[in-house]
């Protein structure tokens, strides 16, 4: 079983009002989980602390070369005030895969797990309840070893914070624009895609700038090798509804897998929805809005759970989906994943874990 020494704040923070506007990612808890790792010992000192900086050597391997990763999840307010986890399971798994590929230590399952329910059970009085608000969790692990060689770390640190949220889209649930992005290239088969590695997001902030400069919400990423081949937007997995299937890439190596991705694909087969994981240009999506068979579009992920996709920008054309409104099929996909979520709705799949 995981020690964890815990040292509460004498200094609590002032809680948001019901009311007040949650920017995502923007406000911190009370607390933070640390544990270390060296060759040694291996993890440990595990502790939860009040939250605040982290000491760091200016020589540390994570700022010359990068070897860091993260993961993403929530924590929501079941109808008894009990702490709720979708599928952190998932996440921890994909965390191992990450680590896998950084060279970095896993942490393991049990001990992954029991960090977060151990910090969310502190800190589980910051867990809005206002619609479309969560208690976003971000577990992230660096090298912390100071030298200047390239080379991977001998010692890391794993740390969880909680950042109560809302939307991650200010547009909430209404129609995002996104830009098709076809001179940069964010990631290829056998390189970082499928990690969550800061690098991915590093990669992607030039043609995220260019987007925003000319209105649009997101970045839609095309393949690295034809430019045509549709792989993922920045922040999420996308899916085109057409003719009445659902596509999506397939998890070829160069895109995330994301836990809300699998979590709709599952919703679809439950539902009889053909669902196709393969190749979609862009192209055939423009082809698609031409003779009427392109339906809807949306993205899948933690923090936006569902984003319905209104226009797609693609060179000099605008590709409109829905008349710029949410799709229904989309409306109902969000609204049973947040019934789930937040312990409202049937959970066949025994998606949510109880923080008890």
């Amino acid at each position: 079983m995981l020690d964890i020494k815990v040292q509460k704040t004498t200094a609590p923070k002032q809680k948001p009002a019901a009311d007040d506007p949650l920017k995502f990612g923007t406000i911190y808890t009370d607390h933070m989980f640390l544990m270390d790792f060296n060759s040694e010992k291996g993890w440990h000192d595990a502790r939860i602390v009040p939250y605040g900086d982290i000491m760091l050597s200016p020589a540390a391997v994570v700022l010359h070369y990068g070897q860091e990763m993260f993961e993403g999840l929530k924590a929501y307010k079941g109808p008894d005030g009990t702490p709720l986890l979708f599928r952190p399971g998932k996440n921890i798994e994909r965390s191992h895969m990450t680590a896998e590929r950084l060279c970095i230590p896993p942490v393991p399952e049990d001990v992954f797990l029991t960090a977060l329910k151990e910090l969310i059970k502190i800190d589980a009085d910051w867990i809005p309840d206002a619609p479309a608000t969560s208690l976003y969790v971000r577990p992230f692990m660096f090298g912390t070893d100071a030298k200047l060689g390239v080379d991977v770390s001998d010692s890391y640190l794993f740390v969880i914070i909680l950042s109560p949220s809302g939307p991650y889209y200010p547009e909430g649930l209404n129609p995002i624009k996104i830009w098709t992005e076809d001179q940069y290239v964010r990631s290829i088969k056998g390189g970082l895609g499928h990690t969550k590695a800061g690098a991915n997001y590093a990669a992607s902030m030039k043609a995220q700038q260019e987007a925003h400069a000319n209105g649009y919400s997101q970045v839609l990423w095309l393949d690295g090798a034809t430019h045509s081949v549709i792989e993922e937007v920045g922040s999420m997995n996308i899916f085109f509804k057409i003719g009445g299937k659902v596509i999506t890439r397939d998890l070829d190596g160069s895109i995330l897998p994301g836990v809300t991705r699998d979590s709709v694909i599952a919703l679809c087969k439950d539902w009889g929805v053909p669902v196709v994981e393969g190749s979609l240009t862009i192209e055939e999506v423009y082809e698609a809005s031409q003779n009427g068979t392109l339906e809807e579009v949306f993205g899948t992920g933690t923090a936006a759970v569902i984003s319905p996709v209104g226009e797609l920008r693609w060179g000099d054309k605008n590709i409109m989906i829905g008349g710029g409104e949410i799709g229904e099929f989309t409306q109902k996909l969000y609204d049973t994943l947040t019934g789930i979520q937040l312990g409202m709705l049937p959970d066949p799949h025994g998606w949510v874990m109880k923080v008890e």
